[in-house]
């Protein structure tokens, strides 16, 4: 497993569509399994899992990506990855 956590002053759709983009066009077994957009008042929550094939482990690999934001705040992001 191996996680990613950072902040980002970043547009939040602009951030969202670059990472799906970017997972999406750079691996030809990518694929977005699940999506959830929720919203709360001034916060949102966009929630993405990714699967694709490892050529090296002969196995899936899922990638859950998360983005968390409050109005005026900072993006939170949280990418965790796992064999399936």
């Amino acid at each position: 497993m191996a996680k990613l956590e950072l902040e980002t002053r970043e547009n939040f759709d602009e951030l969202l569509s670059r990472i799906e983009n970017g997972i999406l066009e750079g691996s030809i077994s990518a694929s977005l399994e699940e999506e959830s957009d929720m919203f709360s008042g001034r916060a949102r929550c966009s929630v993405r899992v990714f699967e694709r094939y490892s050529m090296s482990g002969s196995n899936r690999v899922s990638l859950s990506v998360t983005l968390f934001q409050h109005e005026g705040e900072p993006v939170h992001l949280c990418a965790v990855t796992l064999p399936s």
